[in-house]
């Protein structure tokens, strides 16, 4: 399927140096601020309180989380749990204050605006509890990263394999950049669309290298420069990207504008990730291959003659 037809092959390769620059700068940057601000982790890291509380009738997000800022605990989070009756308080922990405490504080606080309020759970997650998640997350993303590593290793040339772990590393590094720039929160949904952005760039760079590697093996190509390879490739894929990640952006972004507080991480991890899954494969990826030394050379097997039987 290609509803989009292009004409000439645009000249990616001819920009590669430029965007190979700004990947560059956006990725010192992206470490810069991770080192200097951090990320801002949820209480699922840090450690803190967790309680459900059910309404009769709908409750005011905002206003719920306006009230309990008065209480000057720092990040307090309030999210909907599918109808606005169900609502999920996050709390941060306080010094000298119990987890009964702190809960007894915030149902005061609440029964203020409605008195018709049931408390149906009440969970502290102690300090052990964080470090122990974020250890096995920083486990899941290595053994992500580390399977990634080894199907390119089998897949593709090194060449080929180690352009599309940088561009992959460069995604992660750009999300959780962005993350540490603005401090939104990161949590267990922002990890899990991280692993996701992986996938989905890899996936990107495997349908262009795939292309590349055919463009070398045609016949028509033979007085083509790599560049002009590459460019041909990329421009060959465009119609199926536009057409993919145009249709997957318009669905993250929905859950961004519409899922509300419980899938905002997760989709806003995703969004970022997508578009820069895309950058990196062409802009990135691709100008690697060059700046590796890709050559017909690297690709060209040379054909092993039969041996004449021997009478």
């Amino acid at each position: 399927m290609e509803l989009f037809r292009f004409k000439r092959d645009i000249p990616f390769m001819k920009y590669g140096r430029l965007t190979t620059f700004i990947s560059l700068l956006t990725f010192i940057l992206s470490v810069f601020f991770l080192f200097t601000k951090g990320l801002n982790f949820s209480v699922e890291f840090t450690g803190g309180t967790v309680m459900e509380v059910q309404y009769t009738q709908a409750a005011d997000v905002n206003k719920v989380r306006e009230n309990l800022n008065t209480l000057q605990l720092g990040d307090v989070q309030v999210q909907a749990l599918g109808t606005n009756r169900h609502i999920m308080i996050r709390l941060p922990n306080k010094e000298g204050a119990t987890s009964a405490q702190l809960s007894n504080q915030v149902m005061a606080i609440l029964k203020q605006d409605q008195a018709d309020i049931q408390l149906r759970q009440v969970e502290f997650i102690g300090p052990q509890v964080g470090e122990e998640l974020v250890s096995n997350g920083l486990m899941a993303l290595g053994m992500v990263i580390v399977g990634i590593i080894i199907y390119l290793s089998m897949r593709f040339e090194w060449r080929f394999a180690v352009s599309a772990i940088i561009a992959n590393m460069h995604d992660v590094v750009i999300i959780l950049g962005f993350f540490s720039f603005f401090q939104w929160e990161f949590s267990l949904t922002v990890l899990a669309g991280i692993l996701a952005v992986l996938g989905y760039s890899v996936n990107e760079s495997v349908v262009v290298f795939d292309r590349i590697r055919e463009n070398f093996r045609r016949p028509a190509m033979r007085n083509y420069s790599v560049p002009q390879v590459i460019d041909n490739a990329i421009t060959a894929t465009m119609s199926r990207t536009i057409i993919t990640h145009g249709s997957t952006e318009a669905m993250v972004l929905s859950m961004l504008i519409f899922g509300g507080a419980a899938l905002h991480g997760f989709s806003l991890a995703l969004t970022i990730g997508i578009v820069f899954g895309i950058y990196s494969s062409v802009l990135v990826a691709s100008p690697l291959l060059l700046l590796f030394g890709l050559n017909r050379d690297n690709l060209a097997k040379p054909e092993k003659k039969k041996e004449e039987a021997v009478v």
